[in-house]
This record gives C-alpha cells, sequence and structure tokens, in this order.
C-alpha cells in the first residue's frame, strides 16, 4: 500500500492573501488520511477520530483499536497528515498479520460539494466544516497540520465537477444527431461507398445514440436519488449522533440558547483520563457557535412541549404619565408620631413585579439543573454537583441594580409560569402573613425543585440587612438531592448616598450522596475594588476537595480541578446575560421584563389570584402612577384584614405544613396544573376585590 507523509506547509503558505492557492494540486483519485480531534459533547470534549477525505467526500470513525484504522483500500495512493496518523496507521500494520481487520463504520460523513470551511482565528489548531445541517468542529496537533488539511479540503473542492447537484444533463438533440451522420455520410461518399450502404449505416449510428441517451437519462435519476439518499442519511447521522448512539454522549441545550440569549461560554472539555482524574480545557470565546452535531435539547421531551413557542416581549409598556419623584426622607419627616404599620409607601418604591415572581426569577438559569441531571446521569457526579452550585449563585445576579421592592403579595396570592422553551413549569403561593412566608414548586427536566422563605429584617440606621429563613430542595429524577439556604442580603446608603446591595455570608449546598459544596459570599468593603466575589469548593463525603470554584455572583462563575484555585487552567460554569437593551430605572433583566406579560390566551386560564391580575402591579407597569397608588392604598387596608383572617384558621389553597411548626416548611399538594387544564377554580377567593363575608367563607 504506497503511503506517503504530508509535507505539511505554513498556515501562511497554504492559502494566499488574494484568496488564491499556492499550493501542490491534489492528484485526481488519490485520497488524505489522518487523527484530527473533532468536538463532541460538553461531557466528552475533544475525541480523536480517524478522517478520511476521498472523491470529494470526508468521513469519521471511531479509533477504538489500532487496526480499526482501515478506511481505504490497499491499493489507493494515501497521502498522511500528521505524525500521530503515521504512528497509529503503522501499529495497524504491524497488527494486520493477525488477520484481516475489520472495517470500522462511518460515524459520519460530509460531501464537500455542499459545504464550506474556516479556520479559527483564536487558535491555529482548529478549523470548521459547515453543512446545511451541521458544523464539525475540528482541530489538529499542529498549525502546519491544519495548514495541511485545509489545502488538501481547497485543492479537493477545485477538482469537483463544476454542475451543480440540481442541474440537468446535456442530452443530444436530433440536430445534433442530424448534423453527425451528414459529416458521416460525406466522408463515406468520399470514400466510394453506395448510397444503400450509407443509409444503413445513419440508422445504426441513430439506433446507437438513442441507446446513449436513454442510458444518460437512467443516470440522471439515479444521481438525483442518490442525492436524495445521501441527503437523508446526513440527516440520520446527525440525529444518530446527537442521540448518543455513536457517542454516548449528551445532549446540552443552546441557551438561546437563541442568539439573543446566548450565554458566552467557554467551552470545556471533562472527559475521564487513564488515571482517573479530569481533564480540563478552555476554549476561547472567539470560537464559541452552537455545536450543531448536538440537538439543542435533551432527549426527554419537554415539559408543554406540544405548544407552538411563545415570542415574549423585550421592553416594558411605555409609561403613559410622567413619573413625580418621591423622597424618601421626606416621607419619613412628614410622618414623624405616626404607626408606621399604617403607612403605605407610594408605588414609586415598587418595580412592577411581586416577590412571587421574584422567586421564579431566581430560576432564570435553570439550564445549568438541566446539565446537571445529564451530567449525574452520565456517571459524572462533580459536574452535577459544580452546576448546582452554579445555579444556586446564578440567582443573585438580577439583584445588581435593582434598588425598587417587588410588591408584597396579599395572602393567598399566587404565581405560574409555564415556560415551555425552558423545559418547565413553576408555581408559587403566599402561605402565610405574618409571618411573610412563600412557598414554591417548580418542574423541570429531570429534576423537581421546591422551597418556602421568609425574611427577617433588621434595620441599622443607614442599612437593612435581610436573612432568608428556609430551605431550598433539588431533587434529581435518579434520587439524588441537594439542600441549601440563601446568604444574607444588606441594602446600604438608605437614607444618604448611592443605594446599593451586596450578598454575604457562608451557602451550605448538602448533597445526600457523593459531593456537597460549600460557598462563601464575600462582604463588600467601602475600599473594596473587586466586589461581589464568591469562591468556595466541592468536596466528597470523605472531606477531600474535588474541585474549587470562584467568580462574581453577578458576573460568572469558573472551576478548576483540585484543592488549589488554578486560574489558568479554570473553565466557565456559567456567565450571566447583558442587560436588555431597553433599560428602564427598574433595571429588570430580559427575563424579568417577561414575568408580568399576559400573553396571547393567558387571562383566560389563569385564577383569579394570580399576580398578573393584581390591578396596582398592572397599572405601575403601566406608568398610570395615580391609578397604581390608589389601588395599592385599598389593597394595603384589605391586607391588614388578611392578618385576622389567618388568625381565624386560613389554610393555604395548594401547600401545606410539613409539621406543626411552621419551620418544618411547606409542602405542595398537586392539584393546581389540574385544575388549570379544567379552568376550575371555583374555591379561589377573588383576592384583588373589595373585601367580602363570601372571600371570608371561602377561605
Amino acid at each position: 500500500m504506497p503511503l506517503t507523509r504530508s509535507m505539511s506547509l505554513p498556515a501562511t503558505d497554504a492559502i494566499s492573501e488574494n484568496g488564491g492557492s499556492d499550493r501542490e494540486k491534489l492528484p485526481s483519485g488519490r485520497s488524505v488520511a489522518g487523527i484530527l480531534y473533532k468536538w463532541t459533547n460538553y461531557g466528552k470534549g475533544w475525541r480523536s477520530r480517524w478522517f478520511l477525505l476521498r472523491d470529494g467526500i470526508l468521513s469519521y470513525s471511531k479509533i477504538q483499536r489500532p487496526e480499526n484504522v482501515n478506511q481505504f483500500t490497499p491499493s489507493e495512493d494515501v497521502r498522511l497528515i500528521g505524525d500521530i496518523s503515521t504512528d497509529r496507521l503503522l501499529r495497524m500494520t504491524s497488527c494486520s498479520g493477525r488477520g484481516r481487520p475489520k472495517h470500522q463504520k462511518s460515524l459520519g460523513i460530509v460531501h464537500l460539494k455542499v459545504s464550506s470551511y474556516r479556520e479559527s482565528k483564536s487558535d491555529n489548531r482548529k478549523f470548521y466544516i459547515f453543512t446545511a445541517t451541521k458544523t464539525l468542529h475540528l482541530r489538529t496537533d499542529s498549525r502546519s497540520d491544519r495548514a495541511a488539511w485545509l489545502q488538501a479540503l481547497a485543492c479537493t473542492r477545485e477538482i469537483l465537477p463544476f454542475q451543480s447537484l440540481s442541474g440537468d444533463f446535456s442530452f443530444l438533440s436530433p440536430k445534433d444527431l442530424s448534423i453527425s451522420t451528414e459529416r458521416l455520410k460525406s466522408r463515406l461518399r468520399e470514400e466510394g461507398i453506395n448510397e444503400s450502404l450509407i443509409k444503413e449505416c445513419e440508422e445504426i449510428v441513430d439506433s446507437e445514440f438513442s441507446e446513449v441517451q436513454q442510458q444518460v437519462k437512467l443516470l440522471h435519476e439515479e444521481r438525483t436519488k442518490l442525492f436524495d439518499a445521501l441527503k437523508q442519511l446526513e440527516m440520520a447521522n446527525l440525529e444518530a449522533e446527537a442521540s448518543g448512539i455513536h457517542e454516548n454522549g449528551y445532549r446540552l441545550p443552546n441557551h438561546k440558547y437563541s442568539s439573543s440569549t446566548r450565554r458566552k461560554y467557554s467551552e470545556c472539555s471533562t472527559s475521564a483520563s487513564s488515571d482517573g482524574k479530569l481533564e480540563f480545557e478552555n476554549i476561547s470565546e472567539e470560537d464559541e457557535p452552537s455545536f450543531h452535531d448536538t440537538k439543542d435539547y435533551f432527549s426527554e421531551p419537554d415539559v408543554g412541549s406540544g405548544h407552538m413557542p411563545l415570542k415574549r416581549r423585550t421592553r416594558l409598556p411605555d409609561p403613559a404619565e410622567k413619573e413625580r419623584g418621591v423622597s424618601l426622607w421626606s416621607m419619613i419627616k412628614d410622618n414623624v408620631g405616626k404607626d408606621l404599620t399604617r403607612v403605605c409607601l407610594p408605588v414609586y418604591f415598587n418595580e412592577p413585579i411581586s416577590s412571587l415572581q421574584k422567586c421564579f426569577e431566581d430560576l432564570e438559569y435553570s439550564y445549568l439543573l438541566d446539565q446537571a441531571y445529564e451530567y449525574g446521569k452520565s456517571g459524572n457526579s462533580l459536574l452535577r454537583a459544580l452546576n448546582v452550585a452554579a445555579f444556586a449563585v446564578s440567582g443573585y445576579a438580577s439583584t445588581e441594580g435593582r434598588h425598587c421592592k417587588p410588591f408584597n403579595p396579599l395572602l393567598g396570592e399566587t404565581y405560574e409560569a409555564d415556560f415551555p422553551e425552558k423545559g418547565l413549569r413553576f408555581f408559587s403561593e403566599k402561605v402565610s402573613h405574618h409571618p411573610t412566608v412563600i412557598a414554591c414548586h417548580c418542574e423541570g427536566k429531570g429534576w423537581k425543585f421546591w422551597g418556602d422563605t421568609n425574611l427577617r429584617s433588621k434595620f441599622w440606621g443607614r442599612s437593612i440587612q435581610l436573612e432568608p429563613v428556609g430551605v431550598l430542595t433539588l431533587e434529581f429524577d435518579d434520587g439524588e438531592i441537594f439542600q441549601w439556604s440563601k446568604v444574607t442580603t444588606t441594602i446600604y446608603n438608605i437614607l444618604l448616598g448611592k443605594l446599593y446591595c451586596d450578598h454575604h455570608g457562608i451557602m451550605q449546598i448538602r448533597g445526600n450522596r457523593q459531593y456537597s459544596c460549600t460557598l462563601k459570599f464575600k462582604e463588600q468593603s467601602i475600599l473594596d475594588r473587586n466586589p461581589h466575589q464568591v469562591n468556595g469548593f466541592v468536596e466528597d463525603v470523605t472531606g477531600k476537595k474535588a474541585a474549587t470554584v470562584f467568580g462574581k455572583w453577578d458576573d460568572s462563575l469558573y472551576y478548576a480541578a483540585g484543592d488549589v484555585i488554578n486560574k489558568a487552567s479554570a473553565s466557565l460554569l456559567w456567565k450571566a446575560t447583558k442587560p436588555p437593551a431597553n433599560v428602564t430605572r427598574y433595571n429588570l433583566t430580559s427575563f424579568a421584563i417577561t414575568l408580568n406579560e399576559l400573553t396571547p390566551g393567558l387571562e383566560e386560564k389563569l385564577p383569579p389570584t394570580d399576580s398578573r391580575l393584581r390591578p396596582d402591579q398592572r397599572h405601575l407597569e403601566n406608568g398610570e402612577y395615580e391609578k397604581a397608588n390608589e389601588e395599592k392604598q385599598r389593597l394595603e387596608r384589605r391586607q391588614r384584614m388578611s392578618r385576622k383572617l389567618q388568625e381565624s384558621g386560613w389554610r393555604p389553597r395548594w401547600f401545606e405544613p410539613q409539621g406543626e411548626s411552621e419551620s418544618d416548611g411547606y409542602k405542595y399538594t398537586g392539584g393546581y396544573w389540574e385544575a388549570r387544564d379544567e379552568r376550575s377554580w371555583d374555591d379561589c377567593p377573588n383576592i384583588f376585590g373589595e373585601f367580602t363575608e363570601d372571600i371570608a367563607d371561602c377561605a
């Protein structure tokens, strides 16, 4: 078998500046082969594959044993690219004496006639091949090897036929046949052949050309069928790769995961090495297109996947009125000596969402839990714990610059969020008024999340300290559970100076299996030039640190293997989305803007207790400040009646206490989504209306 080693050219020699080629033409019928590293998914990262470029088709297969590198026939003239390819082939040849090598099935094929390629700008070893259905992310061992592969691809495309795939063959017309036979008859007459014989020859030629034309037509039909079949095979191969038939890989979400909300990831390779440790690899942000050889979503059907995707709003309605500023200092001065519990603060101090909706805002980055579920299902418990830690931190990102308080829900107020595009359903209810307790329950792709929270506040003159009370629980379908509590939040410069908030304290994320996590939110100091820092570690059941975590709660979170923070080898776990283009004084995130939206057909499905139907909150969102204040004062008076209602034995509708004490938490009793499907809200009072006896009876 004649083999040649590639004389790899520098990248500058492979393709000239003017787009032309300064390369040696690839001989017709000659194949190019070698080992390239192909990006598979987040779980397996870069994997070596045997690639063969032959007759305009690039195919690739796994390399499990040296004898499997047998993708070409012994009679071919094969040019190998890369030292590692030559070494593998020599090992294959040495093994060939033990029997005929088994032909390895190709994992995928790419037709260069209907594809394009591009080199990476940030990594001189990477390049991409684009087809109509997928993108191959490939990497070589050196810059010269990449140049050699690009040269081979360019040369192969140059020698491909120029007609388009859909173009028709030009068949010989009767006129062409007539011209040909006229020349033939003229030549035969010159030789003195009689007319009867010439006519017989003409009939023979016509008959032969007719058969040739028929054969060409049949070949054209077969050619069309072949390309249709190849297109179907390529689609089937894409689906097979994404489902893990060949790669046994994950299907990770492409956090739109659309271009409008795509997270700035640095892809990380976390495959198990031979010594049992994790291998970490960073990829630059320039090379972050979607990995199209894995599907956008997981193999499990999405919750509500039968729904058509909703187009959610990207900005709040334009204000109907001009807002008038209100000074908190003047509010305190005007109410000196009054019962502050009966003073209704104007809506100026509120943002147009409720505390119930604020709970759901913590699940903006729920894709981290989707990834955690997939990692755990494949046996990677460490990455599951790391993604859970990233999720616990990500809920604080939306608080930066948010100086207005959410609306305090009325007793019995609820909020639902059905997001098929995120694969989750969320429900929350205010279950107690004194103390204020909010309980929530969420179902996602392979996981459930629930909890209840109560805030204990302390006023320190210039700041307010908020201490969350309650436990958040995350349970995966395989039985693994993580529990944690939120850290302390302090709001500074209440009266004078620039208002800002900070989160500080220790967060313990306790797992019931192999890993747990400890995170420290560093308290911001006056002279701190690098605020909002978070650092911690993941440890196993023996107390050994398996990975370190660091970053900022308002920006991003990274991790590295081992018990020492090594920023050089760290990989990105999570990065916050950029703020929306249409910024208002509320500083709502793009996700928060959608929380109070009444999408088409939604209002008729909601119970009368849903936060979206709260009038003062709706008026504030629409910029109707006078109406909002009036409604807020009316509902505040009604809220004070709710305490008497609770003391008379009021019980939550959708949650129940898990013990005798409220500190034991609340558990979702179920039935909400079933009642929603049936529009069965008869036992839900109109809590936003006037307080009447029928409301007390319903309670």
